[in-house]
């Protein structure tokens, strides 16, 4: 299958690193005697998992991994959402996933597993940074990214995958005709939305935020447009970020560039607090026209999380007190 469309230049080599990795390299059998010896020291419940908060979404432990995810992936693949309390990228991207899997109707399973409760998983899926996504089916790892993906990409991978397993496994399309029935027909693509789409995959960021500010000028509430607009500007100016950014920007505080510079790469390196505390302060240290560049470079990168993010509200806190 062709994997992942591509986001963001810096993580296709990664992600197609991983898709080849899937290709048998992962060895669950451990995992999975693990599994069935918890089994018999405890029954899981009877759904086979706790829930998720819906009918294809289940949470995943080591002990339920035999039936939650082996098991279940004989009949249709199960994609493995790799998550933490504290990550903020998998709290934009479960929320995507968990929606996807509902209007799916068991055409897939999404299995949730938090990798601080269950480190075993992680450690054989070979996890080096979340969120990371694994498509299982036949009881065997065969594709994945990593980060927080938008919607329109994580749909485009989902029915990448679907695509090439349908033959194979007729249950999915059981699963797809029921739909029809249970589900509102989906809406036609937005023609406006997939040119942003392919131009992102392109790599044409100056094109993709043209599209988009282009529907946000015709509709000034659409929150899609918004969230893309913002991902794609953060996306273009980390294309070619300097790993030493970080240090430059330590060494030479006055120096707004340096800071704003700084404080993307610690983004993208998923240290959002201290690149938010980085800007409050820069905003603290500067006046005028300087002042609000750094104020709406910041507000920007808030706007990379969800608005309830513990780390963004009070990073608005302190931006307030640095302001006002």
């Amino acid at each position: 299958m062709n994997g992942v469309s591509r986001p963001d230049p810096r993580q296709a080599a990664q992600t197609a690193a991983l898709s080849r990795a899937m290709a048998g390299a992962v060895d669950l059998s451990a995992l999975k005697a693990r599994s069935e010896a918890a089994a018999r020291q405890q029954a899981a419940p009877p759904d086979g998992g706790t829930g998720g908060g819906g009918r294809f979404v289940v949470d995943v432990s080591e002990q339920s991994f035999q039936a939650d995810v082996l098991e279940r992936s004989l009949q249709v693949p199960v994609v493995v959402d790799l998550w933490a309390e504290w990550c903020g990228p998998c709290k934009q991207l479960s929320p995507v996933l968990e929606r996807l899997a509902e209007a799916g109707n068991g055409a897939w399973i999404l299995a949730k597993v938090d990798v601080d409760a269950n480190p075993r998983i992680a450690q054989a899926f070979g996890v080096q940074s979340i969120p990371m996504v694994v498509a299982v089916a036949g009881g065997q790892p065969i594709d994945a990214f990593q980060g927080a993906l938008p919607e329109p990409q994580v749909k485009q991978w989902i029915g990448a995958l679907l695509d090439a397993l349908r033959e194979r496994m007729p249950a999915i399309a059981q699963a797809e005709a029921g739909a029809t029935g249970a589900e509102p027909a989906e809406e036609p693509e937005d023609p406006r939305f997939t040119a942003a789409e392919d131009a992102l995959e392109r790599g044409d960021y100056a094109a993709a935020e043209a599209a988009y500010q282009q529907i946000l000028a015709a509709e000034p509430a659409n929150e899609q447009a918004a969230a893309a607009l913002a991902q794609v500007r953060f996306l273009a100016r980390t294309e070619s970020a300097d790993p030493s950014s970080v240090a430059r920007a330590d060494a030479a505080p006055d120096d707004v560039d340096a800071q704003l510079a700084a404080a993307d790469a610690e983004v993208a390196g998923d240290r959002a607090e201290a690149a938010f505390d980085r800007l409050v302060k820069t905003v603290a240290r500067t006046a005028g026209d300087e002042r609000e560049r750094v104020r709406q470079h910041l507000v920007g990168l808030f706007e990379l999380f969800p608005a309830d993010d513990a780390r963004v509200t009070a990073a608005r806190r302190a931006l307030a007190r640095a302001l006002f």
